[in-house]
């Protein structure tokens, strides 16, 4: 049997899969935040046992974390759970659960999931793509996780949209990230409007109820959105898209935002399909325990 954990910045969730893939449990608790990093591990290590104790048995083991491990230094790196960053992670985790561990980009976990079982499961070349509160995304042949050299493959929200556009946190300026994500949406609409969102669901809910200034910047989106995805289509013309995170959820970005993907795209017949996920929340602990 397979345990998949999927560490969050709020919450670190378990699933226990069997032989074929069906889920037998699935487990959640509250990332501890007041001790930080052996916090942490102790979590994880109380996860698994409780999923190994309904399991009966020893199980494999893999970690989807935001960010990834340095193929230099083998420390996690890019960590929204920041106190992870610049630690021996998997080292240390196989120390605590004394077995090797498989360890993944959160994204990678969402594409392999999707790719072996979900939307994709079909299709030789996925692309997973996340849109919520960041920009990621992984690759998948024939249901095997392409990582490559540094281990940033399907890394396109830190690509560059627009030169000399607004900074990023990686330190560029203009990443797909920063027009792409829902602060980026929300960052773009506060730049020319005094009203404030909460949240980007606010804001498309808004443009759908016909509020001219969102309907703006929700149009601008749409061909942000086209001709960034253009960029991976035109290099790794993939057999499909599958979209995940929290804007995956707005129904018109499979219809409104793709209708505009022909004109950046280099072929005349332009047919990827464009598809929404099939396992939702699930697919990055489902992934996470795929990696074996």
């Amino acid at each position: 049997m397979k345990i998949g954990i999927d560490l969050g910045g709020t919450k670190i969730e378990g699933i226990l899969l069997g032989k074929t893939g069906e889920e037998i449990k699935r487990y959640r608790v509250a990332t501890p935040s007041a001790d930080g990093y052996s916090a942490i591990m102790q979590a994880i290590l109380r996860m698994v046992n409780h999923l190994e104790s309904i399991a009966g048995m020893a199980c494999t083991v893999g970690v989807g974390t935001p960010g990834s491990v340095a193929e230099n230094s083998q420390q996690l790196r890019n960590s929204n759970t920041t106190c992870l960053n610049n630690k021996p992670f998997k080292a240390d985790l196989e120390t605590i659960l004394k077995r090797e561990c498989r360890i993944e980009n959160d994204a990678n976990c969402f594409t392999l999931s999707e790719a072996i079982d979900g939307a994709g499961q079909n299709s030789n070349v996925v692309f997973g793509v996340i849109i919520g509160t960041g920009v990621g995304g992984g690759i998948s042949v024939n249901q095997s996780l392409l990582t490559g050299r540094h281990h940033i493959t399907g890394e396109w929200g830190h690509n560059v949209l627009f030169q000399n556009g607004a900074a990023c946190y990686c330190g560029q300026q203009g990443c797909v990230e920063t027009y792409l994500s829902g602060p980026g949406m929300i960052r773009n609409y506060t730049h020319h409007n005094s009203q404030q969102f909460n949240n980007a669901r606010h804001l498309l809910e808004c443009a759908d109820s016909g509020d001219t200034k969102a309907i703006a910047v929700r149009s601008e989106y749409y061909r942000n959105f086209a001709s960034a995805l253009a960029q991976v289509i035109n290099i790794i013309d993939p057999d499909i898209i599958v979209l995940g995170g929290g804007l995956s959820n707005y129904k018109p970005l499979y219809t409104e935002a793709v209708k505009h993907l022909p004109e950046y795209v280099f072929t005349d017949c332009f047919s990827t399909p464009i598809c929404r996920n099939k396992h939702g929340d699930s697919s990055g602990v489902r992934g996470a325990a795929w990696l074996w």
